[in-house]
Protein backbone atom coordinates (compact mmCIF):
# COMPACT_ATOMS: atom_id res chain seq x y z
CA UNK A 1 0.00 0.00 0.00
CA UNK A 2 1.22 3.56 -0.42
CA UNK A 3 1.74 5.15 2.76
CA UNK A 4 -1.15 8.34 2.58
CA UNK A 5 -0.57 9.07 6.63
CA UNK A 6 -1.34 13.25 6.72
CA UNK A 7 1.53 15.21 7.96
CA UNK A 8 -0.79 18.17 8.91
CA UNK A 9 1.87 20.95 9.57
CA UNK A 10 3.39 20.33 6.44
CA UNK A 11 0.62 19.61 4.48
CA UNK A 12 -0.63 23.24 5.82
CA UNK A 13 2.42 25.05 4.11
CA UNK A 14 2.24 23.30 1.06
CA UNK A 15 -1.26 24.26 0.33
CA UNK A 16 0.35 27.61 0.96
CA UNK A 17 3.23 27.04 -1.34
CA UNK A 18 0.54 25.76 -3.74
CA UNK A 19 -1.99 29.29 -3.56
CA UNK A 20 1.48 31.58 -3.86
CA UNK A 21 2.32 29.81 -6.67
CA UNK A 22 -0.81 29.45 -8.75
CA UNK A 23 -0.71 25.46 -8.24
CA UNK A 24 -3.74 23.21 -9.15
CA UNK A 25 -2.86 19.25 -8.89
CA UNK A 26 -4.55 17.27 -11.64
CA UNK A 27 -6.55 14.28 -10.26
CA UNK A 28 -5.71 10.73 -11.81
CA UNK A 29 -9.10 10.58 -13.26
CA UNK A 30 -8.50 13.66 -15.37
CA UNK A 31 -5.42 12.73 -16.44
CA UNK A 32 -7.37 9.39 -17.60
CA UNK A 33 -10.17 11.64 -19.02
CA UNK A 34 -9.06 14.83 -19.80
CA UNK A 35 -12.27 16.25 -20.68
CA UNK A 36 -13.54 16.42 -17.26
CA UNK A 37 -10.82 18.63 -16.17
CA UNK A 38 -12.33 22.56 -15.05
CA UNK A 39 -12.44 25.36 -18.36
CA UNK A 40 -9.91 27.73 -15.87
CA UNK A 41 -7.36 24.91 -16.59
CA UNK A 42 -7.98 24.92 -20.52
CA UNK A 43 -8.12 28.61 -20.83
CA UNK A 44 -4.54 28.69 -19.30
CA UNK A 45 -2.98 25.91 -21.09
CA UNK A 46 -4.35 27.73 -24.64
CA UNK A 47 -1.55 30.34 -23.98
CA UNK A 48 0.89 27.86 -23.08
CA UNK A 49 3.84 25.77 -24.52
CA UNK A 50 4.26 22.11 -23.95
CA UNK A 51 7.75 22.33 -22.41
CA UNK A 52 6.73 25.69 -20.79
CA UNK A 53 7.89 25.85 -17.05
CA UNK A 54 4.32 26.90 -15.45
CA UNK A 55 2.49 25.19 -12.97
CA UNK A 56 -0.62 24.45 -15.58
CA UNK A 57 1.41 22.10 -17.42
CA UNK A 58 0.73 19.54 -14.34
CA UNK A 59 -2.54 19.10 -16.20
CA UNK A 60 -0.57 17.81 -19.64
CA UNK A 61 0.23 14.83 -17.90
CA UNK A 62 -1.47 12.78 -19.97
CA UNK A 63 -1.50 10.38 -23.32
CA UNK A 64 -4.43 12.88 -24.57
CA UNK A 65 -2.75 16.12 -25.26
CA UNK A 66 -2.88 17.32 -28.71
CA UNK A 67 0.42 17.34 -30.99
CA UNK A 68 1.49 20.57 -31.23
CA UNK A 69 4.08 22.36 -29.46
CA UNK A 70 1.94 25.24 -28.01
CA UNK A 71 -1.64 25.86 -26.94
CA UNK A 72 -2.97 22.62 -27.49
CA UNK A 73 -5.98 21.09 -25.42
CA UNK A 74 -6.71 17.59 -25.34
CA UNK A 75 -7.82 14.47 -28.31
CA UNK A 76 -7.95 11.00 -28.51
CA UNK A 77 -4.73 9.21 -26.97
CA UNK A 78 -2.09 9.78 -29.42
CA UNK A 79 -0.61 6.24 -30.72
CA UNK A 80 0.77 5.19 -34.10
CA UNK A 81 0.39 2.09 -35.97
CA UNK A 82 3.00 0.45 -37.84
CA UNK A 83 2.53 -1.27 -41.63
CA UNK A 84 3.12 -4.80 -42.86
CA UNK A 85 5.51 -3.10 -44.87
CA UNK A 86 7.69 -1.89 -42.23
CA UNK A 87 7.51 -4.78 -40.00
CA UNK A 88 7.52 -8.01 -42.46
CA UNK A 89 4.34 -9.37 -39.77
CA UNK A 90 0.65 -9.62 -40.12
CA UNK A 91 -0.40 -8.45 -36.99
CA UNK A 92 -1.26 -5.09 -35.87
CA UNK A 93 1.32 -3.40 -34.26
CA UNK A 94 0.47 -0.30 -32.22
CA UNK A 95 2.34 2.34 -29.61
CA UNK A 96 1.44 4.69 -27.79
CA UNK A 97 3.24 7.74 -28.07
CA UNK A 98 4.92 9.44 -25.18
CA UNK A 99 6.45 12.68 -27.31
CA UNK A 100 3.57 14.46 -26.68
CA UNK A 101 4.33 14.84 -22.82
CA UNK A 102 5.62 17.77 -21.33
CA UNK A 103 9.62 16.93 -21.69
CA UNK A 104 8.82 14.54 -24.88
CA UNK A 105 8.60 11.43 -22.68
CA UNK A 106 5.70 9.80 -20.54
CA UNK A 107 8.20 9.23 -17.07
CA UNK A 108 6.94 13.06 -16.24
CA UNK A 109 3.86 10.74 -15.52
CA UNK A 110 5.59 8.09 -13.44
CA UNK A 111 7.52 10.96 -11.58
CA UNK A 112 4.57 12.66 -10.72
CA UNK A 113 2.54 9.78 -9.60
CA UNK A 114 5.55 8.82 -6.94
CA UNK A 115 5.72 12.70 -6.06
CA UNK A 116 1.67 13.54 -5.59
CA UNK A 117 0.79 11.34 -2.86
CA UNK A 118 3.83 12.54 -0.43
CA UNK A 119 3.17 15.85 -1.62
CA UNK A 120 -1.05 16.15 -0.85
CA UNK A 121 -0.39 14.18 2.33
CA UNK A 122 2.25 16.97 3.71
CA UNK A 123 4.68 14.09 3.52
CA UNK A 124 6.57 16.05 1.14
CA UNK A 125 7.15 19.80 1.83
CA UNK A 126 8.63 21.87 -0.93
CA UNK A 127 9.39 24.49 1.50
CA UNK A 128 11.92 22.29 3.02
CA UNK A 129 12.68 19.38 1.19
CA UNK A 130 14.38 18.44 -2.01
CA UNK A 131 13.13 15.54 -4.52
CA UNK A 132 15.96 13.09 -5.25
CA UNK A 133 15.19 11.58 -8.87
CA UNK A 134 17.10 8.14 -9.41
CA UNK A 135 17.44 7.26 -12.73
CA UNK A 136 19.24 6.30 -16.39
CA UNK A 137 17.36 9.36 -18.12
CA UNK A 138 14.17 10.02 -18.31
CA UNK A 139 12.39 9.47 -15.45
CA UNK A 140 15.17 12.32 -13.61
CA UNK A 141 13.70 14.40 -16.30
CA UNK A 142 10.12 14.14 -15.65
CA UNK A 143 10.72 14.29 -11.87
CA UNK A 144 13.09 17.94 -12.31
CA UNK A 145 10.54 19.18 -14.74
CA UNK A 146 7.61 18.34 -11.89
CA UNK A 147 9.87 19.81 -9.89
CA UNK A 148 10.09 22.60 -11.56
CA UNK A 149 6.44 23.14 -11.90
CA UNK A 150 5.87 22.61 -8.10
CA UNK A 151 8.90 25.28 -7.28
CA UNK A 152 10.38 22.76 -5.33
CA UNK A 153 14.27 21.59 -5.59
CA UNK A 154 15.26 18.53 -7.34
CA UNK A 155 18.61 16.46 -7.66
CA UNK A 156 18.68 14.00 -10.43
CA UNK A 157 21.21 11.13 -10.36
CA UNK A 158 21.64 9.55 -13.88
CA UNK A 159 24.52 7.74 -15.39
CA UNK A 160 27.52 9.70 -16.93
CA UNK A 161 27.33 7.30 -20.15
CA UNK A 162 24.04 8.75 -20.85
CA UNK A 163 23.40 10.99 -24.34
CA UNK A 164 24.25 14.47 -24.14
CA UNK A 165 21.05 16.35 -24.60
CA UNK A 166 19.56 14.47 -21.10
CA UNK A 167 22.71 16.67 -19.28
CA UNK A 168 21.98 19.57 -21.14
CA UNK A 169 18.18 19.77 -20.85
CA UNK A 170 18.86 18.59 -17.14
CA UNK A 171 21.40 21.49 -16.64
CA UNK A 172 18.65 24.63 -17.72
CA UNK A 173 16.10 22.60 -14.86
CA UNK A 174 17.27 20.62 -11.76
CA UNK A 175 18.76 22.08 -8.99
CA UNK A 176 21.71 19.77 -8.67
CA UNK A 177 23.07 16.92 -11.20
CA UNK A 178 24.71 13.43 -10.33
CA UNK A 179 26.53 11.31 -12.59
CA UNK A 180 27.04 8.01 -11.46
CA UNK A 181 30.04 5.64 -13.41
CA UNK A 182 28.42 3.17 -16.24
CA UNK A 183 25.67 3.37 -18.88
CA UNK A 184 22.01 2.48 -18.74
CA UNK A 185 22.60 -1.17 -17.10
CA UNK A 186 24.30 0.68 -14.09
CA UNK A 187 21.53 0.49 -11.58
CA UNK A 188 23.46 -0.47 -8.43
CA UNK A 189 26.10 2.71 -8.71
CA UNK A 190 22.73 4.69 -8.94
CA UNK A 191 21.59 3.25 -5.79
CA UNK A 192 24.74 3.47 -3.87
CA UNK A 193 24.53 7.18 -4.51
CA UNK A 194 21.06 7.37 -3.18
CA UNK A 195 22.19 5.41 -0.15
CA UNK A 196 24.72 8.37 0.51
CA UNK A 197 22.30 11.30 0.06
CA UNK A 198 20.20 9.38 2.53
CA UNK A 199 23.17 9.39 5.05
CA UNK A 200 24.30 13.15 4.49
CA UNK A 201 21.34 14.86 3.63
CA UNK A 202 18.07 15.05 6.09
CA UNK A 203 15.88 17.27 3.88
CA UNK A 204 16.23 14.58 0.74
CA UNK A 205 13.30 12.68 -0.07
CA UNK A 206 14.31 10.25 -2.25
CA UNK A 207 11.51 8.87 -5.16
CA UNK A 208 13.15 5.47 -6.59
CA UNK A 209 10.91 4.74 -9.74
CA UNK A 210 12.33 1.06 -9.44
CA UNK A 211 10.59 0.51 -5.90
CA UNK A 212 7.70 3.62 -5.67
CA UNK A 213 4.43 2.08 -5.88
CA UNK A 214 3.28 5.41 -6.94
CA UNK A 215 5.10 4.16 -10.49
CA UNK A 216 2.50 1.42 -10.74
CA UNK A 217 -0.63 3.52 -9.72
CA UNK A 218 -0.26 5.83 -12.78
CA UNK A 219 0.45 3.65 -15.33
CA UNK A 220 -2.44 1.58 -13.79
CA UNK A 221 -4.83 4.36 -13.76
CA UNK A 222 -3.33 6.31 -16.77
CA UNK A 223 -1.53 3.96 -19.32
CA UNK A 224 -3.73 0.35 -18.94
CA UNK A 225 -7.03 2.89 -19.93
CA UNK A 226 -5.34 4.22 -23.09
CA UNK A 227 -3.91 1.36 -24.32
CA UNK A 228 -7.73 0.01 -23.87
CA UNK A 229 -9.18 3.37 -25.62
CA UNK A 230 -6.60 2.83 -28.48
CA UNK A 231 -7.55 -0.96 -28.65
CA UNK A 232 -11.36 -0.51 -28.72
CA UNK A 233 -11.10 2.31 -31.90
CA UNK A 234 -9.07 0.16 -34.26
CA UNK A 235 -10.87 -2.56 -33.22
CA UNK A 236 -14.27 -1.16 -34.41
CA UNK A 237 -12.62 -0.72 -38.19
CA UNK A 238 -12.52 -4.81 -37.90
CA UNK A 239 -15.08 -6.05 -40.15
CA UNK A 240 -14.30 -9.92 -39.23
CA UNK A 241 -13.71 -8.97 -35.44
CA UNK A 242 -10.07 -8.27 -33.78
CA UNK A 243 -8.13 -9.73 -30.65
CA UNK A 244 -6.41 -8.03 -28.06
CA UNK A 245 -3.06 -9.92 -28.51
CA UNK A 246 -0.59 -8.71 -25.79
CA UNK A 247 1.74 -6.13 -24.52
CA UNK A 248 5.56 -5.81 -25.08
CA UNK A 249 7.22 -3.36 -22.95
CA UNK A 250 11.03 -3.17 -22.31
CA UNK A 251 11.52 -3.67 -18.21
CA UNK A 252 13.33 -0.52 -17.13
CA UNK A 253 11.25 0.25 -13.70
CA UNK A 254 8.71 -1.59 -14.80
CA UNK A 255 6.23 0.75 -13.58
CA UNK A 256 4.88 0.76 -17.89
CA UNK A 257 4.13 -2.97 -17.18
CA UNK A 258 1.66 -1.94 -14.68
CA UNK A 259 -0.21 -1.04 -18.07
CA UNK A 260 -0.79 -4.30 -18.50
CA UNK A 261 -1.91 -5.38 -15.25
CA UNK A 262 -4.86 -3.13 -16.19
CA UNK A 263 -5.29 -4.68 -19.34
CA UNK A 264 -4.95 -8.78 -18.10
CA UNK A 265 -7.68 -7.09 -15.40
CA UNK A 266 -10.48 -6.16 -18.53
CA UNK A 267 -8.37 -9.15 -20.88
CA UNK A 268 -7.37 -11.95 -19.05
CA UNK A 269 -6.39 -13.22 -21.99
CA UNK A 270 -3.92 -11.02 -22.90
CA UNK A 271 -0.14 -11.69 -23.12
CA UNK A 272 2.46 -9.60 -21.54
CA UNK A 273 6.05 -9.74 -22.66
CA UNK A 274 8.75 -8.18 -21.17
CA UNK A 275 12.07 -7.10 -23.06
CA UNK A 276 15.54 -6.56 -22.22
CA UNK A 277 18.49 -5.84 -24.28
CA UNK A 278 20.22 -9.62 -24.94
CA UNK A 279 23.30 -7.97 -23.94
CA UNK A 280 22.44 -7.85 -20.18
CA UNK A 281 19.73 -10.90 -20.05
CA UNK A 282 19.07 -10.85 -16.43
CA UNK A 283 15.21 -11.81 -16.67
CA UNK A 284 16.65 -14.21 -19.27
CA UNK A 285 19.43 -15.86 -18.37
CA UNK A 286 19.85 -14.33 -15.06
CA UNK A 287 23.24 -12.42 -16.94
CA UNK A 288 24.23 -9.35 -16.92
CA UNK A 289 26.44 -7.20 -18.88
CA UNK A 290 26.82 -2.84 -21.15
CA UNK A 291 24.03 -1.95 -23.53
CA UNK A 292 23.29 0.46 -25.79
CA UNK A 293 19.44 0.29 -25.16
CA UNK A 294 19.26 3.98 -23.02
CA UNK A 295 16.82 4.24 -20.37
CA UNK A 296 16.09 0.66 -19.14
CA UNK A 297 18.24 0.05 -16.88
CA UNK A 298 18.69 -3.55 -15.32
CA UNK A 299 21.10 -6.33 -13.80
CA UNK A 300 17.79 -6.66 -11.54
CA UNK A 301 14.55 -6.80 -11.31
CA UNK A 302 12.73 -4.01 -9.95
CA UNK A 303 10.91 -4.13 -6.73
CA UNK A 304 7.30 -3.20 -8.52
CA UNK A 305 7.61 -5.43 -11.56
CA UNK A 306 4.32 -7.64 -10.83
CA UNK A 307 6.49 -10.71 -12.48
CA UNK A 308 3.72 -13.13 -11.71
CA UNK A 309 1.63 -11.54 -14.54
CA UNK A 310 4.74 -11.54 -17.12
CA UNK A 311 4.19 -14.17 -19.99
CA UNK A 312 7.54 -14.11 -21.93
CA UNK A 313 10.87 -12.30 -21.75
CA UNK A 314 12.14 -11.36 -25.09
CA UNK A 315 15.76 -9.80 -25.44
CA UNK A 316 16.42 -7.68 -28.24
CA UNK A 317 19.76 -6.64 -29.50
CA UNK A 318 20.91 -3.21 -29.01
CA UNK A 319 22.53 -3.67 -32.23
CA UNK A 320 19.68 -3.64 -33.62
CA UNK A 321 17.97 -0.16 -32.56
CA UNK A 322 21.20 1.78 -32.81
CA UNK A 323 20.98 0.76 -36.60
CA UNK A 324 17.21 1.11 -36.77
CA UNK A 325 17.78 4.93 -35.16
CA UNK A 326 19.80 5.39 -38.23
CA UNK A 327 17.17 4.15 -41.12
CA UNK A 328 13.79 6.05 -39.26
CA UNK A 329 15.96 9.65 -39.15
CA UNK A 330 18.62 9.80 -41.57
CA UNK A 331 17.85 11.29 -45.13
CA UNK A 332 19.00 8.52 -46.62
CA UNK A 333 16.46 5.98 -44.57
CA UNK A 334 13.38 8.14 -45.11
CA UNK A 335 14.15 8.02 -48.83
CA UNK A 336 14.53 4.40 -48.58
CA UNK A 337 11.25 4.24 -46.38
CA UNK A 338 9.20 6.86 -48.89
CA UNK A 339 10.69 5.11 -52.45
CA UNK A 340 11.30 1.82 -52.21
CA UNK A 341 8.15 0.94 -49.07
CA UNK A 342 6.10 3.49 -50.68
CA UNK A 343 5.60 4.84 -47.04
CA UNK A 344 3.48 8.42 -47.45
CA UNK A 345 6.26 11.43 -46.40
CA UNK A 346 4.00 12.48 -43.28
CA UNK A 347 3.77 8.79 -41.79
CA UNK A 348 7.68 8.56 -42.35
CA UNK A 349 8.51 11.75 -40.56
CA UNK A 350 6.26 10.05 -37.81
CA UNK A 351 9.05 7.56 -37.07
CA UNK A 352 11.32 10.22 -35.48
CA UNK A 353 8.56 9.74 -32.53
CA UNK A 354 10.44 6.87 -32.06
CA UNK A 355 13.51 6.62 -29.28
CA UNK A 356 15.85 3.93 -28.75
CA UNK A 357 13.92 2.08 -26.34
CA UNK A 358 10.78 2.78 -28.15
CA UNK A 359 12.34 1.08 -31.42
CA UNK A 360 13.42 -1.98 -29.14
CA UNK A 361 9.83 -2.29 -27.91
CA UNK A 362 8.53 -2.40 -31.94
CA UNK A 363 11.07 -5.11 -32.24
CA UNK A 364 10.12 -7.02 -29.53
CA UNK A 365 6.47 -6.69 -30.56
CA UNK A 366 7.65 -8.34 -34.10
CA UNK A 367 9.07 -11.39 -32.02
CA UNK A 368 6.34 -11.74 -30.31
CA UNK A 369 3.96 -12.13 -33.35
CA UNK A 370 6.38 -14.44 -34.94
CA UNK A 371 6.45 -16.76 -32.42
CA UNK A 372 2.74 -17.21 -31.69
CA UNK A 373 2.07 -16.73 -35.60
CA UNK A 374 -0.07 -13.45 -35.30
CA UNK A 375 -2.22 -13.04 -37.71
CA UNK A 376 -4.19 -9.53 -39.23
CA UNK A 377 -6.87 -9.67 -36.51
CA UNK A 378 -4.51 -9.38 -34.02
CA UNK A 379 -3.28 -6.22 -32.24
CA UNK A 380 -0.60 -6.04 -30.04
CA UNK A 381 0.15 -2.77 -28.22
CA UNK A 382 3.53 -1.34 -26.96
CA UNK A 383 4.62 2.17 -25.66
CA UNK A 384 7.09 4.65 -27.34
CA UNK A 385 8.29 6.41 -24.18
CA UNK A 386 10.60 9.06 -26.05
CA UNK A 387 11.37 10.44 -29.41
CA UNK A 388 14.65 10.84 -31.42
CA UNK A 389 14.96 14.66 -29.89
CA UNK A 390 17.23 13.04 -26.88
CA UNK A 391 19.17 11.48 -29.10
CA UNK A 392 20.88 13.68 -31.91
CA UNK A 393 24.01 13.06 -30.34
CA UNK A 394 24.07 9.65 -30.47
CA UNK A 395 23.02 9.88 -34.82
CA UNK A 396 26.47 11.68 -34.92
CA UNK A 397 28.16 9.08 -33.05
CA UNK A 398 26.98 6.31 -35.04
CA UNK A 399 27.66 8.00 -38.47
CA UNK A 400 31.31 9.04 -37.22
CA UNK A 401 31.31 5.32 -36.06
CA UNK A 402 30.02 3.47 -39.79
CA UNK A 403 30.48 6.50 -42.22
CA UNK A 404 27.75 7.99 -44.37
CA UNK A 405 24.14 6.55 -44.85
CA UNK A 406 22.74 5.41 -48.29
CA UNK A 407 19.90 4.02 -49.15
CA UNK A 408 21.82 0.98 -49.92
CA UNK A 409 22.54 1.00 -46.11
CA UNK A 410 18.96 1.77 -45.63
CA UNK A 411 17.50 -1.28 -47.11
CA UNK A 412 20.27 -3.77 -45.77
CA UNK A 413 19.15 -2.39 -42.29
CA UNK A 414 15.32 -2.78 -42.80
CA UNK A 415 15.91 -6.27 -44.08
CA UNK A 416 18.31 -7.70 -41.18
CA UNK A 417 17.21 -5.62 -38.43
CA UNK A 418 13.52 -5.51 -39.08
CA UNK A 419 12.37 -7.64 -41.17
CA UNK A 420 15.62 -10.72 -40.45
CA UNK A 421 14.28 -10.65 -36.52
CA UNK A 422 14.21 -14.53 -35.68
CA UNK A 423 12.44 -16.17 -32.70
CA UNK A 424 15.80 -16.48 -30.91
CA UNK A 425 16.71 -15.05 -27.59
CA UNK A 426 12.86 -15.30 -25.91
CA UNK A 427 11.06 -17.60 -23.39
CA UNK A 428 7.63 -18.41 -22.52
CA UNK A 429 7.48 -18.26 -18.49
CA UNK A 430 5.95 -20.78 -16.55
CA UNK A 431 4.77 -21.11 -13.15
CA UNK A 432 8.48 -22.23 -11.69
CA UNK A 433 10.23 -19.47 -14.31
CA UNK A 434 8.40 -16.99 -13.44
CA UNK A 435 9.01 -17.82 -9.75
CA UNK A 436 12.96 -17.46 -10.43
CA UNK A 437 12.71 -14.21 -11.83
CA UNK A 438 10.36 -12.82 -8.91
CA UNK A 439 13.07 -14.68 -6.75
CA UNK A 440 15.63 -12.45 -8.19
CA UNK A 441 14.68 -9.44 -6.16
CA UNK A 442 15.70 -10.56 -3.05
CA UNK A 443 19.02 -10.12 -3.76
CA UNK A 444 18.56 -6.05 -4.64
CA UNK A 445 15.64 -5.63 -2.58
CA UNK A 446 16.00 -7.36 0.81
CA UNK A 447 19.88 -8.01 1.35
CA UNK A 448 20.71 -4.62 -0.06
CA UNK A 449 17.69 -2.24 -0.22
CA UNK A 450 16.21 -3.04 3.05
CA UNK A 451 12.58 -4.58 2.20
CA UNK A 452 11.50 -7.51 4.29
CA UNK A 453 11.31 -11.43 2.26
CA UNK A 454 7.56 -11.21 3.96
CA UNK A 455 6.53 -8.12 1.49
CA UNK A 456 8.58 -10.01 -1.06
CA UNK A 457 6.17 -13.33 -0.62
CA UNK A 458 2.66 -11.09 -0.33
CA UNK A 459 4.01 -9.31 -3.76
CA UNK A 460 3.72 -13.22 -5.28
CA UNK A 461 1.40 -14.76 -3.23
CA UNK A 462 -1.42 -12.39 -2.32
CA UNK A 463 -2.09 -10.66 -5.35
CA UNK A 464 -5.52 -9.16 -4.43
CA UNK A 465 -3.90 -7.74 -0.81
CA UNK A 466 -0.58 -6.48 -2.35
CA UNK A 467 -0.94 -5.57 -5.92
CA UNK A 468 -4.63 -4.86 -5.88
CA UNK A 469 -5.50 -3.00 -3.11
CA UNK A 470 -2.99 -0.61 -3.88
CA UNK A 471 -4.54 -0.31 -7.41
CA UNK A 472 -7.55 0.71 -5.48
CA UNK A 473 -6.06 3.42 -3.40
CA UNK A 474 -6.93 5.71 -6.71
CA UNK A 475 -9.90 6.94 -4.99
CA UNK A 476 -7.93 7.95 -1.79
CA UNK A 477 -5.67 9.81 -3.41
CA UNK A 478 -8.01 11.59 -5.81
CA UNK A 479 -10.29 12.74 -3.06
CA UNK A 480 -7.00 13.92 -1.20
CA UNK A 481 -5.74 16.22 -4.52
CA UNK A 482 -9.34 18.11 -4.64
CA UNK A 483 -9.06 18.71 -1.07
CA UNK A 484 -5.75 20.24 -1.39
CA UNK A 485 -7.20 21.87 -4.32
CA UNK A 486 -10.06 23.03 -2.79
CA UNK A 487 -8.11 24.25 -0.04
CA UNK A 488 -5.86 26.58 -2.21
CA UNK A 489 -8.32 28.08 -2.39
CA UNK A 490 -7.72 28.44 -6.84
CA UNK A 491 -10.75 26.73 -8.15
Amino acid sequence: MINLTINREALKRTIEHARLRNILIPTFKQMRDPSVMPSQIRERLSKVGLWDIDPVNLFRVTWHNEPKEHGGLFGGANYIEFPSELTGVKARIVALVGKWFPTGCHKVGASFGCLVPRLVTGQFDPTYHKAVWPSTGNYCRGGAYNSALLGCESIAILPEGMSRERFEWLETIAGEIIATPGSESNVKEIFDEVKRLKETRDNAIIFNQFEELGNCLWHYHVTGPAMEEVFEKISATFKSGSKFAGICLTSGSAGTLSSGDYIKDHYPHVKIAVTEALQCPTLLDNGFGDHRIEGIGDKHIPWVHNVKNSDLVIAINDENSQNLLRLFNDPAGKAYLKGELKLPADYVDKLSWLGISGIANVLSSIKFAKHFEFTENDIIMTVLTDSVEMYGSRLAELNEEKGAYTEARAMADHERFMLGLSTDYMEELTYPTKKRVHNLKYYTWVEQQGRTAEELNAQWYDYDNYWKKMHNQVDEIDALIEDFNKKTGLL
